[in-house]
């Protein structure tokens, strides 16, 4: 029996398009296989939540799910309910027509060309068909799930990806204002092939840790090192950002931990707006064994700061 997609994402049948995404979310960062690699359990339970996820984002599949029409796996729920060939059966006369379940055209809410279409192929119409009537569409193909890394300050730039689709050709995927870790993309028609045309595809977004910058919400963090004279005097320093590096003015007289904030420097938010770059600077001393350090100790022999710094923590 297929499991119920609300209940592998623990939401109730009335969440919001959102809280469905948010739980999807949260588990999929729990899930993933790549933090779970000697863990087969939770590789299984990502799939069954993606799969959820799929079913219940779609809007068409999730109405026919909450009208019983299809099953958690997306197939029909029951095409040979009430009584299978039996009862009305086929062409009886007025008020027999009731076959499976929902009869031809009555109102108990199951489309009966869905049901056919899905066990036979071709639908009702046409010469071969099951009768004359309406012809049903042919099956589109099947959806295709894949994943794309992106690397944290292209994300944060919405710098376009490349992605191979199964078939080999490449596109140009344009990153949507607010990507974060698990953000779907659905691409229409880069699906499977199918008699009724393509099917669509799923592209889950994956951000990938950065060497020295460190996401906090909207902004992003580093440590900037910086010489003794340079907190000292004060300087003109190069600083990374997403964009490229640019000059940042450090202060006369800057203490390691001392924080300085680039505005609009940070990730892109869903509006367009974007969080900040906040950079704390670290002084950075000379090796000990190195010339540099020699000369740092001969330049302050004699030199002694008074002091107390310490004094607050009554040492």
């Amino acid at each position: 029996m297929a499991a119920d997609p609300y209940t592998t994402l623990g939401v109730p049948r009335g969440a919001s398009e959102k809280d469905i995404k948010s739980a999807y979310r949260k588990l999929a960062k729990e899930l993933h296989p790549d933090t779970n690699k000697d863990n087969p359990k939770a590789t299984e339970r990502f799939s069954a939540v993606t799969q959820a996820y799929d079913l219940l984002s779609d809007k068409a599949k999730r109405a026919q799910f909450d009208r019983g029409e299809i099953d958690g796996d997306g197939n029909p729920a029951n095409p040979f309910g009430g009584g299978g060939f039996g009862g009305g059966g086929f062409g009886g006369g007025p008020g027999s027509q009731r076959g499976f379940s929902g009869g031809f055209g009555g109102d108990d809410g199951i489309d009966i060309e869905d049901i056919f279409g899905g066990i036979f192929g071709g639908g009702r119409g046409g010469g071969g068909g099951m009768g004359g009537g309406r012809t049903r569409a042919a099956p589109r193909g099947a959806s295709v799930n894949y994943r794309l890394s992106v690397p944290l300050t292209d994300a944060a730039e919405l710098k376009p990806q490349r992605i191979t689709l199964s078939d080999g050709k490449t596109i140009d995927l344009k990153l949507p204002a607010g990507v974060e870790d698990g953000t779907q993309m659905r691409l229409a028609g880069k699906g499977e092939p199918g008699p009724g045309g393509p099917g669509d595809a799923t592209v889950t977004i994956q951000i990938q840790p950065h060497a020295f910058f460190k996401q906090d919400g909207d902004d992003l963090r580093i440590d900037l090192p910086i010489t003794l004279d340079e907190a000292l005097a004060g300087a003109k320093v190069k600083a990374p950002t997403p964009a490229g590096a640019v000059m940042l003015s450090v202060p006369a007289g800057s203490s390691s931990g001392k924080a300085l904030r680039l505005k609009g420097r940070g990730m892109t938010r869903k509006d367009g707006t974007r969080g900040d770059q906040l950079i704390s600077l670290q002084i950075v001393l000379p090796d000990p064994d190195g010339e540099a350090h020699a000369e740092l100790v001969r330049r302050l022999e004699g030199w002694a700061d008074g002091r107390d710094v310490r004094g607050k923590f009554g040492v």
